[in-house]
């Protein structure tokens, strides 16, 4: 009986089973405590029994020990009441599969994902486990998706809607110049004018704001030199900024030379400016700071991140209330505005946002409620040579108007323009203005049509004038077909659209010059003086 009994009871475990017990649990003791992902296990009544460093480190409670704690309290308590019902319905035995999705403890931007699952022996439920995965990487991604698609969408609208509009300016301020050719100053018409001329090109300023947010207008970049340019500006912000606020410019030392369009710089600047006054309506103190920065590692801020590199930072401080942590990530966005009805069209943070990326550059901002807000500009070092002062590649579009007529002589009689514009406005002004000037203008209003008359007219053309965007044949396709008889035909495009979008479809080295629109009568007729007798430096591009 005994050798019987004996014979059925388990034998002991031997020495090798207990040291392979102890290496599996090592094993798994290392996987629980060196997984990137949270692991915690709590009771029935969702007390912390256990955790790994990984969810201590992401919970971050500033405890000592917080075993034994409610585990809904360790979490953020914007999302106490769902993991608490979540806890339950898993406690009571019910299969959640779905995560949710929680913002981690103090950490205003980083979020999770929480996975509630039985945890089971062979008799019953001892508990539950929590996974925890940090996501805000992905969100971020996602984020910034969504916000870059959004972006998009609303730049092709906006670009759309420019272009029409600069039609329609282009045709306002063309026959706006040509009745101030009749009414001189001094007629009784000549204020009229001038306010109907002066009010265009308001509206004009409007359209390059709406294209610099959606980055589609038309850049003249040049090296500079950003002290001399802040100092040439320092007189105008103090005006701008008023008496109450102290402003201090700060100049790093032997600045890099950056190559940007000065003009849109300065109106990023200015914009910046305006929005630290109105945050200090107190008074107090804005400081502008140049400094060189070279980046190792990329930097990142709101979504944006700016690859490693030398650059040149403008930095813009102010002493003002700040920004609501609430609004950082949309303080780019069009037509978002935190200031009163009224006080601000919402388009001036998103025009300086699309200047400075156009150029190539990053705009971050790092702001603190009741202390103030600092926003740091990031453009690219230029690192080509740094020859004599660059021409830009069309007229400025709110020059004067010169109302002196020119007297025809004798080469502008023997000049050939082939002038094609589909908008008839723009088509009529234009050919008018050339002809005042003395050149024989020949028009046509859609691309099939100007081929016919180059066909006919090929070796008496000395130039051709084109509309970029025109239904059916488009203003490069022209000149493609063009080039075919006449490769060296000088050419002018003339757009609403920035040069950007169709400067890849142009074969590059050849004579093309390009005139954004609105344009005067005067920049009209200086692009083709230009570039029919050109000067020394010239302006091709």
């Amino acid at each position: 009986m005994i050798l019987a009994a004996g014979a059925m009871s388990s034998p002991p475990p031997s020495i090798c089973d207990q040291t392979q017990d102890c290496l599996l649990e090592r094993r798994y003791r290392r996987f629980f405590e060196e997984t990137p992902i949270g692991i915690a296990l709590v009771n029935n009544d969702g007390i912390l029994k256990e955790c790994n460093p990984t969810f201590k480190n992401m919970i971050e409670s500033g405890r000592d020990n917080v075993l034994g704690q409610p585990v809904d309290l360790l979490l953020h308590p914007d999302n106490r009441h769902e993991i608490l019902h979540r806890l339950k319905s898993v406690a009571a035995g019910e299969n959640a599969s779905t995560p949710l999705w929680i913002r981690l403890p103090n950490h205003q931007e980083q979020v999770g994902q929480l996975f509630v699952c039985q945890f089971e022996t062979e008799a019953k439920t001892n508990g539950m486990i929590l996974h925890l995965v940090d996501m805000t990487e992905q969100k971020r991604l996602e984020t910034k998706t969504a916000q870059s698609q959004k972006m998009q969408a609303i730049g092709q609208l906006t670009g759309g809607i420019a272009h029409d509009f600069n039609n329609l300016l282009t045709a306002m301020i063309g026959f706006c110049d040509l009745l101030l050719l009749r009414h001189k100053p001094g007629d009784v018409s000549f204020p009229d004018l001038m306010q109907i001329k002066q009010n265009a090109n308001r509206a004009a300023s409007l359209i390059r704001q709406l294209l610099a947010f959606s980055r589609q207008q038309t850049m003249q970049p040049k090296i500079i030199n950003l002290s001399e340019v802040l100092s040439e500006i320092t007189t105008l912000l103090r005006r701008l900024i008023g008496e109450n606020i102290d402003l201090k410019m700060i100049h790093g030392q032997n600045p890099w030379p950056i190559k940007v369009d000065q003009g849109q710089l300065e109106q990023v600047i200015i914009n910046l400016a305006v929005n630290a006054r109105d945050a200090m309506p107190n008074g107090g103190c804005l400081t502008v700071t140049t400094r060189r920065l070279s980046l190792s590692a990329p930097i990142l801020r709101q979504n944006e991140e700016a690859p490693p590199g030398d650059y040149v930072a403008i930095d813009v401080r102010d002493t003002g209330v700040g920004i609501p942590p609430e609004n950082l990530s949309r303080i780019f966005e069009p037509f978002f505005s935190t200031k009163e009805a009224g006080l601000g069209t919402g388009l001036g943070l998103s025009t300086a946002y699309g200047i400075i990326h156009q150029t190539g550059g990053f705009l971050f901002v790092d702001s603190t409620p009741n202390q103030g807000t600092c926003f740091s500009i990031l453009l690219p070092r230029y690192q080509g040579p740094v020859l004599a002062p660059e021409i830009t590649n069309s007229c400025d579009n709110t020059a004067t108007f010169d109302s002196r007529e020119r007297t025809p002589n004798d080469s502008r009689d023997t000049t050939t323009i082939l002038l094609v514009e589909d908008e008839d406005a723009v088509r009529i002004f234009s050919a008018r203005a050339l002809r005042n000037k003395g050149y024989r203008v020949l028009e046509a209003k859609n691309g099939e049509a100007a081929l016919a008359t180059f066909q006919a007219e090929k070796s008496q053309i000395d130039l051709l004038i084109t509309d970029v965007v025109m239904p059916q044949m488009d203003g490069p396709t022209l000149i493609r077909h063009v080039r075919k008889y006449r490769p060296t035909l000088k050419v002018i495009f003339i757009s609403g659209y920035a040069e950007d979008r169709f400067r890849d479809q142009i074969d590059s080295g050849l004579p093309i010059y390009f005139l954004p629109k609105p344009f005067s009568l005067k920049q009209l007729a200086a692009q083709v003086q230009e570039i029919i007798h050109p000067s020394e430096e010239g302006l091709h591009l």
